[in-house]
């Protein structure tokens, strides 16, 4: 067992895959017959990371039964989750961060293969693929030795966000500190990501990008691009 930590963001309301996400919250909707917060699991699991901690919110007791069947899974409620961005899933989980090296991760997103988890992290860095031309999704710029230097949205022939990010302890401690400041001043905080407080500290974290290919890691935000990865979704997801 590794001494890392994984933080799942599991609160929102998944509003564009409704009507699914109106009595199932999204990171519990099935792909090809599993959860897709459980696809995550089990690839953390492979890694053998020592704790989960799960930020629930919109639907918050359906994620109970997850710590029953993975006894290194915690659920944490963050009450905020209607009223704030997913820098209030992160303050949620302050208490936990800095201590060890630390996966944060969106939980409604589809792994696809969890050997993806197996590999050796040197440094901080985010799993990203590489998208030829525009993007209007988050991307990363990086200078000439891979260091990134910008994490927003937009950019051209650039690795994309795929929802995965590890930081090593320090540098989990920093972004802990830079969510706790930014708390102070909740009139300019509400609307925040939490990867804007790694934007804003790229000066104090050594950060890269681990290429994964793509179809590894799915984001799925409808009903059709479900149906597009499982054709067999509504049999899944209606029982």
């Amino acid at each position: 067992m590794r001494d890392e930590i994984a933080v799942l963001i599991a609160a929102g309301l998944g509003t564009r895959m409704q009507p699914l996400t109106l009595k199932v919250p999204k990171p519990l909707v099935k792909v090809k017959n599993m959860p897709m917060i459980e696809t995550m699991i089990r690839g953390l699991n492979r890694r053998g990371v020592k704790s989960i901690y799960v930020v629930v919110g919109y639907l918050g007791e359906q994620f109970q039964y997850l710590s029953q069947k993975y006894e290194n899974v915690n659920i944490i409620y963050n009450d905020e989750y209607r009223s704030k961005n997913n820098i209030s899933s992160v303050y949620a989980a302050r208490e936990v961060l800095g201590e060890m090296d630390c996966f944060i991760c969106e939980a409604d997103i589809f792994v696809t293969d969890p050997s993806i988890f197996d590999v050796e992290l040197h440094n901080s860095c985010y799993y990203g693929k590489m998208v030829e031309g525009h993007s209007e999704d988050w991307v990363f710029d990086q200078d000439g030795a891979g260091r990134i230097t910008r994490v927003g949205k937009v950019g051209d022939n650039k690795y994309n966000m795929c929802g995965v990010c590890f930081l090593r302890a320090a540098d989990a401690a920093i972004i802990r500190q830079a969510v706790i400041e930014a708390y102070r001043q909740p009139e300019l905080c509400a609307q925040k990501y939490w990867d804007e407080m790694v934007n804003q500290n790229l000066d104090k974290i050594y950060m890269t990008v681990h290429p994964v290919e793509a179809g590894l890691i799915v984001e799925i935000d409808s009903e059709a691009e479900l149906a597009q990865v499982d054709p067999d979704y509504r049999r899944w997801n209606l029982k």
